[in-house]
């Protein structure tokens, strides 16, 4: 007998009844969870979360729903109501709210290709405060995304980039005479700076650009030329998909690094490969997926060249995974096992890839695993180092460590500091759009809410109130 399916709540909020709807459209086309997951190529696990308005679907998962399903655009309709901040109210009374399927009649239109573009830019995922006090992520555009975050995050998101960041065209570059290769090369540069500085909503659209002309410029190259060419789409490819794995959209991050790894061995470059695999490796962390974090990981390492930075790079991605399995002892072995490959290997100087690995780099990744391992204080102490030998102009990086200590500090119980602390990475939140801040801080909120009486705690979760959207 098959599991009975949880009850639904449409009523609780807007985005518990736009998870309703989406069942009833399910439903309605006689499809099972898992049956719909392999059309669309979604895990059936997060679908069932957004069905039940535990996790606010992507507007990706959305459009793969309501063309699947055949709903001619209702659901997309819907969510985009939502991200608008339509009341609730308001939504039901334009959808038949009461039991059985809330969808039209019309014959099933199912869709037998898979989506496989680039997932758009203009769904950003942003923290809401829920009438109940919890923090959840909704896809959002990226207008009502600055309106949100403030005028730090619109400020640099307006802003224009420097020209260089401009695609080169092939007619452009013909007339003047310019190298495509090294104005890429040069773009590269500034777009990492920007990055750094400024967050990824301001930068993606141009490194996406800059693909696409990449991908012109091949049309008419041949041999060394295009080999340079494939390398350079591999490097911004990868870029593009650390972007979006720093706002927290998982799946297009997932997508760009599929891209760069595909690219990599067209330009049959071993190295850039290895290295490809080694950022799968680190975004399977982030994604909390112990099993493909410790294999890419491996397989990384062993395609790296014995005794090479990379080698140590990927290393360092695979004890993290052992972390994500909670097993101390083969964390701890793992760590040391990186730091060991870090202190004996060459440094190749001729070697772009992973040149930012040093000891600190392995010890503020090691902290982030003592906290995943319920080590906090500790886990702590490794974040307030790192922070301290940060060079200067890590400015999104510092953020992202002074989230991860205060949440640290909030798990030991320190939760005067943990606020203080907070609220310094809050600002850095708003100056970047950075959403892997965010969403340190949106866990933070929730462990200092038993300390909410606490003067500092009460200052941060006022902050936190006016930096996120308040559901409506």
């Amino acid at each position: 007998m098959g599991q009975r399916p949880n009850q639904l709540t449409p009523h609780e909020s807007p985005i518990h009844y736009l998870g309703a709807e989406m069942r009833a459209w399910r439903n309605e086309r006689g499809l099972s969870l898992g049956a719909l997951g392999k059309q669309i190529r979604f895990n059936s696990s997060y679908m069932a979360r957004a069905e039940r308005g535990g996790q606010a679907p992507s507007a990706d998962l959305v459009a793969a729903y309501d063309r699947a399903l055949g709903a001619s655009g209702a659901l997309i309709r819907l969510h985009a109501s939502i991200a608008q901040g339509v009341p609730l109210d308001r939504l039901a009374s334009g959808h038949v709210a009461k039991a059985g399927p809330h969808v039209a009649k019309a014959p099933a239109a199912l869709v037998g290709e898979t989506d496989n573009q680039a997932p758009s830019e203009e769904g950003m995922s942003v923290p809401v405060r829920t009438d109940d006090g919890r923090i959840i992520f909704v896809s959002l555009s990226r207008r009502t995304l600055l309106g949100a975050l403030g005028a730090g995050a619109a400020i640099a998101a307006a802003s224009d980039l420097p020209a260089v960041a401009e695609a080169p065209r092939r007619s452009t570059l013909a007339s003047s005479g310019a190298d495509p290769i090294e104005h890429l090369k040069a773009t590269r540069r500034v777009l990492i700076e920007n990055d750094n500085l400024f967050g990824p909503h301001r930068v993606i659209p141009a490194v996406r650009q800059q693909v696409a002309a990449i991908k012109e410029l091949r049309a008419d190259r041949r041999g060394a030329d295009r080999r340079q060419l494939l390398q350079l789409q591999t490097q911004f490819s990868e870029f593009c998909g650390w972007l979006y794995q720093d706002l927290g959209d998982f799946r297009a991050a997932e997508h760009w690094l599929r891209e760069a790894l595909e690219a990599s061995h067209m330009s049959g470059d071993p190295e850039l490969t290895t290295y490809i695999l080694a950022r799968r490796s680190q975004l399977a962390g982030d994604m909390r997926d112990p099993i493909e974090a410790v294999d890419v990981a491996e397989a990384a390492e062993d395609l790296a060249t014995p005794g090479s930075r990379l080698a140590a790079v990927a290393a360092t991605y695979g004890a993290h995974g052992q972390a994500l399995r909670k097993d101390e002892t083969a964390t701890l072995r793992a760590y040391e096992h990186a730091r060991e490959l870090q202190a004996t290997m060459d440094p190749d100087p001729r070697s772009s890839w992973g040149v930012w690995l040093d000891s600190a780099y392995i010890e503020v990744q090691r902290a982030q695993s003592l906290t995943v391992l319920g080590k906090h204080r500790e886990a702590a102490e490794g974040f307030r180092t790192a922070i301290s030998d940060l060079p200067a102009g890590y400015h999104r990086d510092r953020g992202v460590y002074l989230a991860r200590e205060a949440v640290a500090l909030g798990q030991a119980g320190e939760a005067e500091q943990a606020a203080t602390i907070g609220l310094q990475a809050l600002s850095v939140g708003l100056d970047t759009g950075s959403g892997r801040i965010t969403r340190e801080l949106a866990r933070l909120d929730a462990d200092l809410a038993k300390w909410r009486t606490v003067p500092t705690v009460t200052e941060f979760k006022d902050a936190m109130n006016e930096s996120v959207l308040r559901q409506a």
